[in-house]
């Protein structure tokens, strides 16, 4: 990361003592954000000195993947405007054009914005994982153990979105690649700055240990449905592995995780820790953020939310930046018209809008970065990729029928292996459509990002052999860290 990241991480960190994720806690009341001590004074030698101040530290971590550049905006904007499904009418680099349009470069600002932020997250994790194990008994045991366990996945997802869009595909060549630097120390000077990166493989394998540690020490769940959705609970952990398996073609192991939270038969749901199982699609994107569908999300609150052109429901809806592609997933004749999701559009000028996001300015929606459907169609595309097509069916009918009831797959699209796999993805379309996954779920199978256009505005089909298939490496890391190209 560029040095004056390593310096802002720590000082960032101490500085968010009241500011985290989180919407309440014991130690940061409205009271206080709206009149704010000076809490910046607060030194690294004493920032773990009392409990309030530690989970003040662990609000900071999930802070970070809160910036405006990582899960709190741009990251959706970016990876959504990578895919087809919508199309661009502003020219505007300032909201992803050049995503849009495939001429990201080094220079590009989300691309140095968002490596940035993902390495700041990783580096307060860093921070809060060293301080409680230097301070061990400042907090419980228990307590102690939990909140490595929280610093641990913010590192693992922090980790998975950075190797899914600056180094090769996993599948590619079972992560032979050069992948990321791995940091996993607390860095509060420059003195580390050079180090080269390790392979795709050997970054995955990182992810996979702080997971698996991770569901070892996080609780089985939090004590309100907000907490249960916005901290990392033992099922949060194990939702995550059934997507970076996924991603490296482990399906047996995508298998095996989801058995642990998903029911032998419908209604699906977890069985143990918290009670996750799908929800009316409708009312867990506008009254309901909190349902048990949704195993991780972003919130937004007046006195901290994302706004402006780093805000994805104010790009994508409020400002009408891009219209749902009428020939990408949109145009879906199998996509019917009674299916519930098909009500998050609106129509202006002729052309569709998505409205998932729906909440005028602030844009207070909450961002989901895992929902339980998703786990449903992990676990239905390995099942049905190791044959098991029973299963894969009866899981993808649990995703399509929660939001079409009578609906009915023709044979031809899940009569055999091949079409199966192709229904599914395609319904990943569908369901997951505006909530980031689009561009990743084209390189993880080894697919071109579609050519698009529309009576302005066109972009090129970018395969997987070209250069610009994933994110270039930023300038501001290239011209900082000497072993980065190495």
């Amino acid at each position: 990361m560029k040095k004056s990241q390593k310096y802002i991480g720590k000082r960032g960190i101490i500085g968010a003592l009241c500011v985290g994720l989180v919407l309440s806690t014991a130690s940061c009341n409205d009271q206080e954000l709206l009149n704010p001590q000076p809490e910046t004074a607060i030194s690294g030698a004493n920032a773990f000195d009392t409990p309030d101040r530690i989970l003040g530290l662990v609000n900071g971590v999930y802070k970070s993947i809160k910036n405006a550049n990582f899960y709190g905006g741009n990251y959706y904007t970016y990876t959504e405007a990578r895919g087809e499904e919508f199309i661009n009418r502003t020219s505007n680099t300032f909201t992803a054009y050049e995503a849009w349009n495939q001429t990201l470069n080094s220079g590009s600002n989300f691309v140095a914005g968002f490596w940035s932020a993902a390495y700041t997250a990783i580096n307060n994790a860093n921070i809060l994982i060293k301080g409680l194990n230097d301070n061990p008994t400042k907090v419980s045991a228990a307590l102690n153990k939990q909140y490595i366990a929280e610093a641990k996945f913010a590192r693992a997802l922090s980790y998975f979105a950075l190797v899914t869009l600056y180094a090769r595909p996993f599948n590619e060549d079972k992560g032979a690649s050069k992948g990321l630097p791995l940091r996993l120390q607390a860095e509060t000077s420059t003195d580390n700055n050079d180090l080269k990166r390790s392979t795709v493989a050997e970054v995955y394998a990182q992810i996979i240990k702080d997971l698996n540690e991770a569901e070892a020490d996080l609780p089985l769940n939090h004590a309100t449905a907000l907490l249960n959705t916005t901290r990392a609970h033992r099922n949060t952990a194990i939702a995550l592995k059934t997507r970076v398996y996924l991603n490296s073609g482990n399906y047996a192991k995508v298998i095996e995780e989801a058995k642990k939270i998903v029911s032998e038969t419908a209604p699906y749901a977890a069985g143990s820790g918290v009670n996750h199982k799908l929800q009316n699609i409708v009312e867990i994107f506008t009254t309901n953020y909190t349902s048990t569908e949704s195993i991780l999300s972003v919130p937004m609150t007046d006195l901290d939310n994302v706004g402006g052109q780093s805000s994805f429901p104010y790009v994508f809806n409020a400002n009408s930046e891009y219209n749902l592609n009428p020939n990408g997933i949109w145009g879906e004749t199998e996509w019917r018209t009674a299916d519930l999701r098909r009500t998050f559009a609106r129509t202006a000028s002729g052309l569709q809008f998505l409205t998932k996001y729906s909440k005028p300015s602030p844009f207070l929606d909450y961002m989901p970065i895992i929902r339980y459907s998703e786990v449903l169609l992990n676990y239905a595309e390995a099942a049905a990729r190791t044959g098991d097509l029973t299963k894969a069916v009866e899981l993808l009918k649990a995703v399509r029928n929660r939001s079409d009831a009578s609906y009915v797959f023709p044979q031809s699209a899940i009569g055999t292996q091949t079409a199966l796999v192709n229904t599914i993805l395609k319904e990943r379309r569908i369901e997951l459509l505006g909530e980031g996954f689009r561009s990743n779920d084209l390189l993880r199978n080894l697919l071109p990002l579609p050519a698009k256009s529309s009576s302005a505005l066109s972009a090129p089909e970018v395969k997987p052999t070209d250069s610009n298939y994933t994110f270039p490496l930023p300038n501001v890391e290239i011209v900082t860290n000497k072993l980065l190209l190495d």
